[in-house]
């Protein structure tokens, strides 16, 4: 049986398996065990009983073993039993241990003889057994009885299979001998996970009940029917030998009595028999664990080394010391601010790789979404013309003026320009709501101290909404210097004549240029790139359709791929506009559609083109993108068909000359505001804002916390860390425990090596032809 130091291998998994379960986690190694398997009255629970030599599992009829029962065998010298959900409770009657496996069964599968595979764990310490750890699975049955559901022989199955398909699990075969071996269910599942018959062992029970003048001689030989690992022949006690109360110890002698006696097993007495079998699972189950030490030891070294980083942090825990809780409230202040200056700043490390946030999306509220908040507020054109004209003659007053008069500009230009005040709020608002939630990100791994976490919180927030009314009343501050002085001689402003010589000449279409974009002259500039789906296009033809998108100032073009070799098509933006397309509830996209303002086609025989992104934000973007193209959203007329005069207004052409005129001087000017104000605003939002809580959480924030509570009362650990601490510092122990006994284990233990492979084919045949009516021949 190997040295003493290989079989201490068994009582090493059995502590293991406890371990594990006390920890309240399933253990992720695949442990060696020995699954008993077989047919409803093979005999499985007597072979049990004989092990322990003691009448403890329950007996009936019917499915009798609902549960997997992890039966674990100690030797030692009393004689007791422990179940793992009884912890602390010793039984050394066996009745209350069969009574309790049956209570233990209905508490979680009821009455029903319905069936669990949440295994019971029981342990058994006594003299009279070697140390084996046995899984007693429920008999495989064919018909439902009673309530059972229909698809029981399924289900057992299942469970069967769910442990002998682990390569760590030894299967024990068990079949009466008094019914056909050829078509045993238990051999039949075994050959399915265990083609090479490394894993199996045959028992074959109920030799004593065989027909008169047969016998099994020839499969105990394994000359019929052969396994590669052979059978082992055991006599039970029969239903009148327990109803009767026979005693164990005293169906063994007669199961040594009956092989010793009978003239066909009399040469193979010393490999028969419960002990013979013992000893036999005991050096399998050995063996198996031997061979299996280098995996095991390798799964066992990566857990701990996947726990290690967390447990370092606790190793060194000493809730007693005075100066704990001060380094640890030092430290998890400076991580919260390298954190948050992380996540404004960019970094390598941890970065999201799911949505924009920190730094990312407040450039994004930058550089798009101010930009497009400012582009979007179109004028419209009537009721910017009307206010000209009525600012124009209410200037002149009774008289009839000669020349466009400067005021008229100045009044238009300064209520265009206050309008900026809007979109420049609402930009510090979604700075703001990124840095509150850059703060909760950051304060996440403080939860383990939920004061500090909260107060943390509380404390940045504050100072964020006290920046907030100095930030806003400083971008109020910058468009009213704007307003406070129209310089008329800025170097990019048009001036009157440009704009009398632009009036004068007929323009093709009455919407406003590119407000505040500033493009370049060339009108070839690429202003974005991007894949967008057609997507109503491609209802036509079995599916929407990814393109890769290039827009330019003059035109939208899309491509097969973004290698932009294969174009197929070209779109002008003259008279083109946006409006949103609500989306689908069978869609999880998100669509915009380009329209023809003069009702013509957009493209061949459809009116819109309907494009769709992934989210939102992707529509946001590539709508301020069309802005700066010129191409703005459809805006309905109703206010200004409210009033009749919207529709029926007309102007002399002296007049009409001069609104025109007006009307180039204030798109000029405020070209050169919003450029001004693009700038200044995401400028001074950095300034006062993230600067200023940067430098905030780095000086002023450990101070505040000092001041705001006790330090006991900041540094109060939760209860779910407590107990984490304790469980990964528990099973810590018990890894680095199992590696130090596994690595002192001599693993050149001579054993016994497998036996050479048989032919086993019978088995597969046997569901195709049938099997000898008897395994066995006259005695």
């Amino acid at each position: 049986m190997g040295n003493r130091e290989m079989e201490e291998l068994i009582p090493l998994v059995n502590r293991l398996q406890d371990a594990f379960s006390a920890l309240g986690q399933s253990c992720l190694l695949e442990l060696p065990q020995i699954a008993v398997v077989g047919g409803q009255s093979a005999g499985k629970s007597s072979v049990l009983e004989n092990f322990v030599g003691r009448d403890f599992l329950p007996r009936g009829s019917g499915i009798v073993t609902r549960r997997p029962l992890v039966l674990q065998l100690v030797t030692s010298k009393a004689e007791y039993a422990e179940f793992l959900h009884c912890k602390g409770k010793k039984f050394t009657d066996f009745d209350e241990v069969r009574h309790e496996i049956e209570a233990e069964t209905d508490r979680v599968t009821g009455m029903n003889k319905g069936i669990s595979s949440i295994p019971i764990n029981l342990r058994v310490y006594s003299p009279h057994v070697l140390n084996l750890t046995l899984i007693d699975l429920p008999g495989i049955t064919k018909v439902p009885v009673g309530d059972q559901p229909p698809d029981i022989e399924y289900q057992i199955r299942e469970m069967i299979m769910q442990f002998i398909t682990r390569e760590n699990c030894l299967i024990l075969a068990v079949t009466p001998a008094n019914t056909d071996l050829a078509n045993s269910d238990a051999l039949k599942l075994a050959k399915e996970v265990d083609p090479q018959g490394l894993r199996t062992i045959g028992v074959i029970t109920k030799l004593d009940l065989m027909d008169e003048g047969t016998d099994a001689r020839d499969v105990l030989e394994n000359k019929l029917l052969p396994l590669r690992r052979g059978y082992v022949g055991v006599v039970n006690r029969s239903q009148k030998d327990i109803d009767g109360k026979k005693d164990i110890k005293a169906a063994m002698l007669a199961e040594r009595k009956f092989f010793l006696s009978h003239p066909a097993y009399r040469h193979i007495a010393d490999r028969m028999g419960t002990p013979h079998l013992q000893k036999v699972l005991n050096q399998q189950l050995t063996n198996h664990i031997r061979d299996t030490l280098p995996n095991f030891r390798n799964k066992l070294q990566g857990q701990l080394l996947s726990i290690e980083h967390e447990v370092e942090a606790y190793k060194n825990f000493k809730p007693e010391d005075p100066t704990r809780k001060t380094k640890a409230l030092l430290q998890m202040v400076q991580q919260f601010a390298v954190d948050f200056e992380k996540r404004i700043e960019g970094s390598g490390d941890q970065v999201d790789t799911l949505e924009l946030s920190g730094g990312a999306k407040i450039n994004r509220i930058f550089h798009e979404r101010f930009p497009f908040e400012i582009v979007k507020m179109e004028f419209n054109e009537k009721e910017l013309r009307r206010e000209i004209s009525y600012a124009i003659k209410n200037i002149h007053g009774i008289r009839t003026g000669l020349f466009t008069p400067d005021m008229a500009f100045e009044a238009i230009v300064k209520k265009q320009i206050v309008k900026l005040k809007g979109p420049s709020l609402k930009s510090v608002d979604l700075v703001i709501q990124e840095l509150i939630n850059t703060v909760k990100k950051c304060t996440k791994k403080l939860a383990n101290f939920p004061r500090l976490c909260e107060e943390t919180e509380r404390i940045v927030a504050n100072h964020i909404r006290e920046r907030e009314g100095k930030t806003k009343d400083q971008v109020l501050l910058l468009i009213d210097i704007q307003v406070s002085y129209i310089n008329t001689n800025h170097e990019d402003f048009i001036g009157f004549a440009n704009a009398q010589q632009r009036s004068s000449q007929v323009h093709k279409k009455n919407t406003i240029g590119n407000q505040g974009t500033n493009l370049p002259p060339s009108r070839q500039i690429v202003i974005r790139k991007g894949w967008l789906t057609i997507s109503n296009i491609g209802i036509m033809k079995g599916g929407s359709k990814g393109y890769w998108f290039v827009l330019t100032a003059e035109s939208l073009s899309w491509y097969k791929d973004d290698e932009e070799k294969e174009k197929k098509y070209m779109l002008p933006l003259d008279n083109l506009k946006v409006r949103d397309v609500e989306k689908s509830f069978m869609s999880s996209k998100h669509i915009f559609a380009l329209f023809n303002t003069e009702q013509r086609n957009v493209y061949k025989d459809y009116r819109f083109l309907e494009l769709a992104c992934d989210s939102q934000e992707d529509v946001d973007s590539w709508k301020a993108s069309l802005l700066r193209a010129g191409v703005y959203p459809d805006k309905s007329l109703t206010e200004s068909d409210e009033n009749g005069q919207a529709e029926n207004f007309s102007m002399d052409p002296q007049l009409e000359r001069q609104v025109e005129t007006i009307r180039n001087l204030v798109d000029s000017y405020m070209s050169i505001i919003n450029k001004c104000i693009r700038d200044l605003i995401p400028k001074t939002i950095m300034h006062l804002m993230i600067n200023n809580v940067k430098d905030f959480i780095n000086s002023e924030l450990l101070a505040q916390l000092y001041s705001s509570e006790d330090q006991n009362t900041l540094m109060e650990e939760s209860a779910e860390q407590a107990q984490r601490r304790d469980e990964m510092l528990r099973m810590y122990q018990a890894l680095k425990e199992a590696l130090v006994i596994i690595g002192d284990i001599n693993t050149a233990t001579t054993f016994t090596p497998a036996p050479p492979p048989v032919d086993d084919s019978w088995i597969q045949h046997s569901r195709r032809r049938p099997p000898p009516a008897v395994p066995g021949r006259p005695s």
